[in-house]
């Protein structure tokens, strides 16, 4: 099934042989059995078996019109094929890979052919004729008919002729440049150029032998350091093209030095071959064409002003040459791919006579996407088999070996993907679900507001206080009926106080405190509260504070069973509910990280430069290396301390100090139990507990307080 594809302009261009490509194990049996595919049948076959095993390296087409030859590999071979029958006519292989090759004669009698081991062929129609060595690895191949000289550029500053009139080398033709990538001869008046290694054009008179003139054509077309890779005179002789290796196709008139239009591609890759076509007008002119191509695209653009015509791009890179009829719009590519791509553009010409049936079908080909290489089958890797769970099927008719991989078909790998990750699916529609509300997200116009030089913090206030219903969802549902605040700064009426700096608020005079005592504190107060202090009831120590009053409480039930007792029981208890209930109601107590914490925050510095700096340097800064204590890794400290013995009964005096430290400690932090005669408070702190002398009487005493 062919393609039709809209190019720029509106140009159409057909794809005829997009169709499937069947693999080469395909048995015969197999393709009698496609005779009954719709989608087989419908194909446009141009040639029979117009493809090579891998690749296709050049095509020409003989001057009479009604043979074309194509070379390509594996293994190196050239195959004619007859125009009038759509068939191939012959087929003959090679030693060596065909660089180039020349039509000799007007059918296919006659061809020269040059090969990669240095050798070149003659070919006549029974088969080969002639076969010779040249002393350089040959790049291109030209052929003068007034002079029967066939010319061999290559890796060598010598242009070698083998003149087959006489059957021997002639004295060969020296080039300025070292190595010579392309030459071509004008059909016009017979000039003979060679496009060099470094960048230079240089044209000579076969019949002086000597060089007629050279430019640099690579550094006049604005690639100094480039090499020329292609060379095309043009049917009137008067113009020449010239490709250079990072894709730039310059067009010289040989009576100026400097190109006329130079052409990029934009792919940065060597151009591989240039044609010239002329496209006769209805009004009775004609229009020049240029058909340049690089391995990725071949583009179609007027020769004198540059503009683009239309563009011919495969789905997968690899041009090799171009081959274009004359007067006709039918177009093909050899490529790195066994078939032969062909291509029907309708505004160059009208199809050639021996398939002009493509121009009755141009109007029912399918507007459909091409099918890639081999489309019922799925390239994968052995990795890949393995993740599927089919390496059992190495060996088996259902996998074929190709390359680094095997071919599986679509329907086996389906299968195998299916059980393998079941939720492939899902997951993939989950991601085409995120990829379109990102782009939603997107396409929306959002309304950025800038804020004014003057009063900024005051602008940002009140752009804060502006109520939107549908921003604040649920919580404007009750709100709906509020009008929103007046946009302050689009009033004219206040439009001074953010333009004016004569109207800047002062947040720090002693006036602006005054009228507003609730405003937050100063940045700089806030920063060092949250360093050097540490929030008690929050977090870990919540819980802990929580524990000891719950430990403090059991313990003091066993003593408290009085009046006064629960009276105080019942206190402690909503004291608690209403600490868990909101921390943010009442005070908050704030306890200092050590002591260098609660120095700092009195001098009013930070500590935060002082903690990047290494341990050494902190120890010498802290000053502190005749201290009691000692300093542990990472800014704590250890304390070493000796608890009192006992004078009384343990029990005792243990009953009386929780009832004397539970009775001192009511208004402050309830809970926190005394060890070694010593209270531990947030922040570090010590202080001695209130121990009495007497155990059971002094917790006794406390009692009879409480009856009282």
């Amino acid at each position: 099934m062919s393609m039709k594809v809209s190019a720029p302009d509106g140009v159409k261009v057909y794809n005829v042989t997009s169709s499937k490509t069947l693999p080469q194990w395909v048995s015969e049996k197999k393709k009698k059995s496609l005779r009954k595919d719709e989608e087989y049948r419908r194909r446009i076959e141009l040639i029979q078996d117009l493809e090579f095993p891998a690749a296709c390296h050049r095509l020409k087409l003989t001057p009479d019109g009604q043979y074309l030859f194509a070379t390509g590999i594996h293994p190196p071979r050239v195959r004619v094929y007859e125009l009038g029958q759509l068939s191939m006519k012959f087929e003959r292989h090679f030693d060596a890979e065909i660089v180039d090759f020349q039509i000799l004669s007007e059918d296919y009698s006659k061809a020269a052919f040059l090969c990669a081991d240095r050798s070149v062929h003659l070919h006549a129609r029974y088969g080969g004729h002639f076969r010779t060595r040249v002393p350089c690895f040959g790049r291109d191949l030209a052929y003068a008919p007034e002079s029967a000289d066939l010319l061999i550029a290559g890796s060598a500053p010598e242009i070698h002729r083998l003149n087959l009139s006489e059957g021997c080398f002639l004295t060969p033709l020296a080039s300025q440049s070292p190595a010579v990538n392309a030459c071509a001869v004008s059909p016009a008046h017979g000039l003979f150029a060679a496009a060099g290694e470094d960048g230079k054009l240089e044209c000579f008179d076969l019949r002086q032998r000597r060089s007629a003139g050279v430019i640099h054509a690579a550094a006049a077309a604005g690639a100094a350091d480039e090499a020329l890779t292609a060379l095309r005179f043009d049917d009137s002789g008067l113009q020449c093209a010239v490709g250079t290796s990072n894709g730039l196709v310059a067009l010289f008139d040989l009576r100026a030095s400097r190109p006329t239009f130079v052409k990029d591609h934009m792919y940065g890759a060597p151009i591989k071959d240039i044609k010239f076509h002329t496209i006769d007008s209805m009004a009775g002119g004609s229009e020049r064409k240029v058909i340049s191509a690089d391995k990725h695209i071949v583009k179609l653009w007027d020769a004198t002003s540059g503009e683009t015509f239309t563009n011919l791009q495969p789905q997968e890179p690899g041009i090799n040459d171009v081959l274009h009829w004359k007067d006709s719009g039918l177009i093909m590519l050899g490529m790195d791919a066994p078939r032969i791509q062909a291509y029907f553009v309708p505004s160059l010409g009208p199809a050639p006579r021996w398939c002009s049936f493509l121009e009755g079908l141009t109007e029912e080909l399918e507007e459909s996407a091409t099918p890639t290489l081999y489309d019922d089958y799925r390239f994968v890797t052995r990795a890949e088999l393995d993740k599927l769970g089919l390496g059992h099927l190495v060996g088996t008719p259902l996998l074929r070996a190709f390359m680094h991989g095997f071919f599986l078909h679509n329907r086996l790998w389906n299968k195998a993907r299916a059980v393998a990750q079941p939720f492939a699916y899902d997951d993939y529609r989950q991601q085409r679900i995120d990829k379109k509300l990102e782009a939603d997200r997107k396409s929306r116009i959002g309304l950025v507001r800038k804020l004014p030089k003057v009063n900024a913090s005051l602008a940002a206030k009140v752009m804060a206080s502006q109520h939107d219903p549908e921003e604040e969802g649920e919580a404007a549902a009750g709100k709906r009926n509020k009008k929103p605040a007046s946009d302050l700064l689009a009033d004219d009426r206040f439009k001074s106080l953010f333009e004016d700096r004569a109207f800047t608020i002062d947040e720090q005079s002693e006036e602006y405190k005054a009228l507003h005592p609730n405003a937050d504190a100063n940045q700089r107060q806030k920063q060092l509260l949250k360093e050097h202090f540490e929030e008690l009831g929050s977090e870990d120590g919540e819980s802990d504070e929580e524990d000891d009053r719950e430990g403090d409480a059991s313990s003091m039930d066993e003593y408290s069973q009085d009046e006064g007792g629960r009276q105080q029981k019942q206190r402690r208890e909503a004291g608690g509910r209403a600490e868990s209930s909101g921390r943010g109601k009442g005070p908050r107590l704030y306890a200092a990280r050590n002591d260098a914490a609660a120095t700092a925050f009195k001098a009013q510095e930070s500590l935060a430069g002082l903690q990047s700096l290494p341990l050494a340097d902190r120890l010498a800064a802290a000053g502190n290396a005749g201290a009691t204590s000692r300093q542990r890794v990472g800014g704590q400290r250890e304390l070493t301390f000796t608890p009192r013995s006992s004078e009384r009964g343990g029990r005792g005096r243990g009953r009386g100090e929780r009832g004397r430290g539970e009775r001192g400690r009511g208004r402050g932090m309830p809970g926190k139990a005394s060890l070694g005669g010593f209270d531990f408070l947030g922040g570090g702190e010590k202080r001695p507990a209130r121990g009495g002398r007497g155990g059971r009487g002094r917790s006794g005493g406390g009692r009879k307080r409480g009856r009282h």
